[in-house]
């Protein structure tokens, strides 16, 4: 006798066929009154797991009242697709042109087809909406150290006060012996002990005591300084565990991605909710995996343990047949 037999003819019992995008109303109205809704895929770049998280994104925008969608992705160059969907005086005029901002390796896995019929949708969604009523696109991913630097200078250059430009551009000097190389960075302050904790701790923490800059400002500008502040502060750290703990570089990616995205809940408010796309092994639960048994976290159990029951809804997607597009020579990743 099988004894899986049983097991089979549940899932053939319970399963819901997933044959084209209206089959995916179940899932809309389940994960509906959620506040955070963790779209996952089970590999980069493939177009039907795009596809899909774009349908179940936009639906629950429309029917289920999302307002925020946050991917695996920079802040900055997010930043200009938010710019884009929100029609924000001086944004890019195409899709395309939006996100011509993703232009370090892995440059597909966000500027592709897919996501210029998302972010077009987004922007007809938000055409005439109050500001307070339109949906944001953001990244909440660890990476862009010196795109995040860069953007903090623009933002003081043009707020003030001049003092703390000076200051910043200073702190940020620390890093220019490494020609925004990550893990040139990680190399020299983990093995030989010439990192740039100290100088950036200083120079955020003043920048944090200056927020008063940053009330009324309808374009976001305040929550735009205060992310990338976020993300200089935890970049350094994951490029200076990364060389010598791996598990930990983990944890610091991970925290942050959390802590970025309570950053813009907070900006939208108490009943904001907001869809999340990662890799599966971001929005599972690593209390789950092998992955705790080497003392690591996820997004998916750090918003776990602190939600209540039911106020976070994951969706991972997988495959069990397919092709992979490859080249001969791998390129060279940061991730």
């Amino acid at each position: 006798m099988n004894s899986s037999a049983p097991v089979i003819e549940e899932i053939r019992r319970r399963s819901i066929p997933l044959r084209t995008a209206a089959d995916l109303g179940a899932l809309v109205e389940a994960a509906g009154d959620a506040r955070y809704v963790l779209l996952g895929e089970a590999s980069h770049g493939t177009s039907e797991f795009y596809r899909y998280r774009a349908e179940l994104t936009r639906r629950l925008v429309e029917e289920k009242g999302f307002r925020m969608i946050a991917v695996e992705g920079d802040w900055p160059s997010c930043f200009t697709v938010n710019r884009y969907v929100k029609w924000a005086p001086g944004a890019p005029e195409t899709a395309e042109a939006a996100l011509q901002d993703f232009n370090r390796w892995p440059t597909w896995m966000w500027a592709n087809r897919e996501m210029i019929g998302l972010i077009d949708w987004l922007r007809r969604f938000n055409e005439g909406r109050e500001p307070q009523d339109r949906a944001g696109f953001y990244g909440i991913d660890v990476y862009s150290l010196w795109e995040s630097m860069d953007e903090i200078l623009r933002y003081l250059d043009r707020k003030g006060p001049k003092g703390l430009l000076q200051t910043a551009k200073q702190a940020f000097a620390c890093f220019e012996p490494y020609w925004r190389q990550g893990q040139s960075y990680g190399i020299s302050s983990a093995l030989y002990g010439e990192g740039c904790e100290e100088e950036v701790v200083q120079s955020l923490t003043q920048l944090r005591s200056a927020r008063h800059m940053e009330e009324g400002d309808s374009e976001e500008a305040g929550l735009h300084a205060e992310v990338n502040a976020l993300v200089t502060l935890n970049a350094e750290r994951y490029y200076r565990t990364m060389i010598t703990d791996d598990a930990e570089s983990w944890n610091v990616r991970d925290r942050h991605m959390v802590e970025a995205l309570s950053r813009i809940v907070d900006f939208y408010g108490p009943s904001a909710k907001a869809i999340i796309w990662e890799h599966n092994t971001h929005i599972g639960d690593a209390r789950a995996t092998d992955m705790a048994a080497e003392g690591m976290v996820n997004v998916g159990q750090l918003l776990r343990e602190r939600e209540p029951e039911g106020r976070v809804y994951a969706v991972g997607f997988g495959t069990y047949a397919g092709t992979v597009i490859a080249a001969r020579a791998g390129a060279k990743s940061p991730r």
